[in-house]
Formats: C-alpha cells, sequence, structure tokens
C-alpha cells in the first residue's frame, strides 16, 4: 500500500458504501471502525497498519467460527449475513499466502531462530506472526511448525 493507511482506506471505504446505500457493506465497515476505535480509546493510542491487520484477522476468524456453526445448525440466513460481513472484512486483509510460500516463511523462521524442538515453537511463532498477520490462519500456521519442528 502506499502512503495511505489502513484506516483510511476503510474510513473511504465507509463514505462510498453511504453513497452507494450498501447497507451490509456499510454496517460491517462501521462494525470494524467500531472495534479499531474502541481499542484506540481503551489503550489511548493510535493503532498502526499492524495492529489494525489483527483486529481485521480476529474479526475475519470469529466469522469464520460462527459462519460453521450456523451452518451446522442449518440456520442459512445467518450464516449468509456472517459471509457477507466476512467477504467486506476480506476486502482489507492482504492476501493469502500460499501453501508453499507458507513453507518457505516457516523454514526461514525455524533457520533463523534456531529451534530445534516443539519447546522452541514459541521463538519460531515470534517471528513468523508480523510476517504472516492476517494473510494465514495462525492455527494452520501453528500445525505446519508443530510438523515441522517434530521432524
Amino acid at each position: 500500500m502506499s502512503e495511505e493507511t489502513l484506516k483510511i482506506r476503510i474510513t473511504a471505504e465507509m463514505k462510498a458504501a453511504m453513497r452507494a446505500k450498501d447497507k451490509p457493506r456499510l454496517g460491517t465497515i462501521r462494525l470494524i471502525q467500531a472495534e479499531i476505535k474502541r481499542i484506540e480509546v481503551d489503550e489511548r493510542i493510535e493503532l498502526d497498519d499492524t495492529r489494525v491487520l489483527a483486529i481485521l484477522d480476529k474479526m475475519s476468524k470469529q466469522r469464520r467460527d460462527s459462519l460453521s456453526q450456523f451452518k451446522d445448525a442449518g440456520r442459512d440466513d445467518l450464516a449468509e449475513q456472517e459471509q457477507v460481513e466476512l467477504d467486506v472484512i476480506a476486502e482489507f486483509l492482504p492476501a493469502a499466502l500460499s501453501d508453499e510460500e507458507l513453507q518457505v516463511l516457516i523454514d526461514q523462521a525455524v533457520a533463523d531462530s534456531g529451534a530445534q524442538a516443539m519447546s522452541d515453537m514459541g521463538k519460531v511463532m515470534g517471528i513468523l506472526k508480523p510476517q504472516v498477520q492476517g494473510r494465514a490462519d495462525m492455527g494452520v500456521v501453528s500445525k505446519q511448525i508443530k510438523a515441522r519442528l517434530s521432524q
């Protein structure tokens, strides 16, 4: 991204959704902004793109969890709403990493940290998390690191 921060982009998209009278999109963007503002007020800080990405990643994970629960319960109406919100949130996240790209990052993090065993997993996660935040499911990343360290 250029000079434009994620927060500015989210605000611009909110204005566009208001002009287009796109209520579902507008509602989701307002949820994103409310969460950002809540954290800024609670912690008395200005959030940077890294922190905004972490928020979007968390919101995305919540929507995926809810989506699967609603589908399992046969609540297609609620599942559809979660999917709409998930799609809007995904627009603000960077492109997802492919399995190959993720594996390269994991191998590099293991090499950089000198990790030898499962007890070194925290070191590897510490290196990887900023690189993959919003671009990969951390649960999947964790499983792949465990598989790599248990070889």
